[in-house]
């Protein structure tokens, strides 16, 4: 595939992109994709490398069905193949020193007390590092859904609460968003969008 190509494939991919909530139920997306999409999402940047995204995978059906109250009874977290949960890291920084054990000590010792010092009695950092590093991770999850040929919803409706509390998720991870993947059963609704001009400020205000 020449570079022409790809760039074109990429372009199409983000274009055709459209958040779809009505999806065929019972299909399953085979493990091999899954893991390609997962990969690929975990491939975002992310500050100092950290990789502050986790990914909670709902695939079984019980678990989806207790999906269903939590998110308001939007049928699309049944419906869907599956339904990821985004989580934020809020202590992303204790994985530092394992991020940079390749590094050379003088460079990992710098890091680390770089990382340190900004989360250092800053919960208001560590916060929106989480959410701000896994909105990345997420966008990109969506992108390599598409590309392999499923759709997906970013979902900010559910009582993050009763999330936390149903599937134990530990004090250390913030739920950013659930996101359900499949097969579209009826295509997405257009979307108006703003004019560029009004979405771009040049220089400065």
């Amino acid at each position: 595939m020449t570079q022409t190509s790809q760039n074109q494939t990429a372009i199409e991919v983000i274009k055709e992109r459209h958040s779809v909530r009505q999806y065929e139920s019972g299909v399953k997306i085979p493990e091999a994709d899954l893991q390609e999409i997962l990969s690929l999402a975990a491939s975002a940047p992310s500050s100092w490398n950290l990789q502050h995204w986790r990914f909670l995978v709902i695939q079984d059906e019980a678990n989806k069905q207790k999906l269903l109250p939590i998110a308001y009874n939007q049928q699309q977290v049944v419906d869907a193949s599956a339904v990821v949960i985004v989580l934020g890291d809020l202590q992303a920084n204790l994985v530092a020193p394992e991020v940079y054990a390749s590094a050379t000590p003088e460079i990992r010792d710098m890091m680390v007390k770089q990382i340190e010092g900004a989360y250092a009695n800053n919960p208001q950092l560590a916060r929106d590092e989480a959410i701000r590093n896994a909105s990345y991770a997420a966008m990109q999850l969506m992108l390599a859904a598409k590309a392999k040929g499923y759709d997906s919803v970013p979902m900010g409706g559910y009582n993050p609460a009763a999330l936390i509390q149903e599937f134990n998720i530990p004090e250390r991870y913030v739920p950013t968003l659930m996101l359900p993947i499949g097969k579209a059963a009826k295509a997405a609704r257009p979307t108006e969008r703003l004019p560029l001009a009004q979405q771009v400020i040049n220089e400065r205000f």
